[in-house]
């Protein structure tokens, strides 16, 4: 990233001294409107809705059936993606921050978890404050305090630190790209300094949760061991593990946060990663819960008496290109004729209506969506002339090779789906050739780059991903210092435009420009194209009526802790 000195250059040095001047110890309430941050809110001492009705139920047993081949990592940086932290990371664990997943009418909002405030410096923004929730302990009894935060930082970020793990470094590095390096204030404080200025680092944070640093030296410091055995602060423990059959959660007793107890007796996580056969699972009384049904088999279910929720969420299912020399996609032209070629109310059709189609990143209806100058929409004869212009067509057509999965966090029905756009790309005069991967080793690709071995000289990835800010949503794709290993710019995207966009972006705090400037970046990339802009996700899920207690957030993440059965 560019020099601090640069940054304030860059932007302007009487922006910055406007900033600078509205933060401090106030930052929690002053960003309260930012796109790119949340408010620091209290914890809602509301009590969690069907916690009465729980008890008097007894919890009861429930078995879900993820999307994942595998048990997600369970040592406190979850794999599988937003499967992996939805399943094994806030359920044993714990962050700084996390987002309230009570309301299911409006977009989750970024909460305190244990933090409970923060504060950014005037003289150096790079520099922020959080003090640390007391009273926390982990599920073996020690203490969560500002040793147990330093420590599982080192552990992620410091390849020198004796207990750093490279196998949870991975799932998180790219995640927090904004942190440099972590100071103990005192017990209950911590500085944390980012790379350079910017809003965005607390919308980052969710990702990072706390292990027991006094349970891992109890296991003879053996992370391995301990990802059998783990200790968070989180409101369920793992009560068994057997990999690629199931993980069994159980309440914590001693949870911190008596509005946020786990209602359950027992959740089982069972892996089920081909979509009939969880269905078929459901139906035959294996599983209790389905995650990602298959479109055609809702209609059936909910005619069996399976309960079907759904709630559109800040989400898209896109192409993600590759930029590398030899990549069709390099040429603008063709990007946005692949756009105009997709039919997505075909698509939306295969998926029984579950989808909204993409025009961009985000929602159509987000704030932050602007007035593009390009118009997502099917348009096969628009298609073919920029191919014409490019060179190509039907008789010439453009050869591209992707990376796909059958299944995985978010990916809602990845091969039907593909199979589809395929058909309408070749219409028109490009050519799809697939490379099926399981989600685990697509996902872990995510990571290496359309340049690492493992892409198979793939010119793009289709993995899906959250938007609910713009780091998520964007930064961390297209950003030319998030390229790998960095963080998931995976096809090495690389315009000054859209780069001085986000730099811009991280050091506007100021609510109304900060949209604007958010609006502005979006607008640039439906432009530019650098993905094929798909669909965005309802999140449906399928269970038994006697499930009760869960509300679905307008998120890709979910809290289960409400939920029981009902006998």
């Amino acid at each position: 990233m560019r020099p601090y000195s640069q940054f304030l250059t860059a932007i302007g040095r009487r922006r910055f001294i406007k900033f600078a001047s509205g933060i401090g110890v106030g930052l929690a309430l002053s960003l309260g409107g930012l796109a790119a941050c949340q408010p620091a809110a209290e914890v809602n001492d509301t009590a969690t809705n069907g916690a009465a009705e729980a008890e008097a139920a007894g919890g009861g047993t429930i078995r879900i059936g993820m999307t994942a081949s595998d048990i997600p990592l369970t040592g406190g940086a979850p794999n599988s993606g937003f499967e992996g932290t939805r399943f094994t990371g806030m359920t044993l664990y714990d962050a700084l921050v996390t987002w309230d997943l009570s309301d299911a009418d409006q977009t989750a909002p970024l909460v305190p978890q244990l933090a409970t405030s923060w504060s950014v410096d005037e003289d150096d923004p790079r520099v922020w404050t959080f003090n640390l929730r007391e009273g926390v302990t982990f599920h073996d009894g020690s203490e969560f305090n500002a040793d147990a935060v330093v420590f599982n930082f080192e552990k992620i970020f410091d390849e020198d630190a004796p207990h750093y793990d490279a196998r949870q470094s991975a799932q998180v590095v790219a995640r927090i790209p904004a942190y440099e390096s972590i100071r103990k204030v005192d017990d209950y404080t911590v500085e944390i300094t980012t790379v350079t200025p910017t809003s965005l680092l607390i919308n980052q944070l969710p990702f990072m949760f706390f292990s027991s640093p006094a349970h891992y030296e109890a296991l003879g410091e053996d992370w391995s061991a301990f990802e059998e055995d783990p200790s968070g602060t989180g409101p369920f423990m793992l009560e068994e593990l057997v990999p690629r059959e199931r993980a069994v959660l159980v309440p914590n007793p001693n949870y911190w946060d008596e509005n946020r107890m786990a209602m359950a007796d027992r959740i089982e996580l069972i892996p089920i990663p081909e979509a009939t056969t969880r269905s078929n699972a459901l139906l035959a009384g294996e599983v209790d819960w389905i995650e990602a049904p298959p479109a055609d088999t809702l209609a059936m279910l909910e005619s069996r008496g399976f309960t079907v929720t759904s709630n559109g969420y800040p989400h898209l299912w896109p192409w993600q290109f590759s930029f590398l020399e030899g990549s069709p996609w390099t040429d603008q032209r063709i990007r946005q004729a692949a756009n105009l070629a997709i039919n997505r109310e075909e698509i939306q059709a295969l998926l029984g209506g579950n989808m909204v189609p993409a025009e961009g990143i985000l929602l159509p209806d987000d704030p932050a969506f602007g007035n593009p100058s390009f118009e997502v929409r099917y348009d096969p004869d628009a298609a073919m002339e920029l191919l014409e212009e490019a060179g190509y067509g039907p008789d010439n057509p453009v050869e591209v090779k992707m990376l796909i999965s059958t299944s995985g966090s978010g990916q809602m029905q990845p091969q039907a789906m593909n199979e589809v756009i395929q058909q309408q790309l070749a219409e028109v005069g490009i050519n799809v050739e697939f490379e099926v991967l399981v989600w685990e080793s697509l996902f872990d690709n995510w990571r290496q780059g359309a340049d690492h071995p493992d892409s198979r000289g793939a010119h793009g990835t289709n993995i899906t991903f959250a938007t609910h800010d713009p780091f998520v949503a964007m930064v961390r794709f297209i950003y030319s210092e998030s390229a790998p290993p960095a963080s998931l710019n995976w096809g090495y995207y690389s315009n000054p435009e859209v780069d001085e966009l986000i730099e811009e972006l991280q050091m506007t705090f100021d609510a109304d420009e900060n949209l604007a400037v958010y609006q502005r970046l979006h607008e640039t990339l439906v432009e530019d194209a650098p993905f094929l802009f798909v669909a965005h996700d309802v999140g449906p899920r399928a269970m038994r009526s006697e499930i009760g207690g869960f509300v679905q957030a307008k998120s890709w993440f979910q809290d289960i802790t409400p939920i029981f059965l009902a006998e």
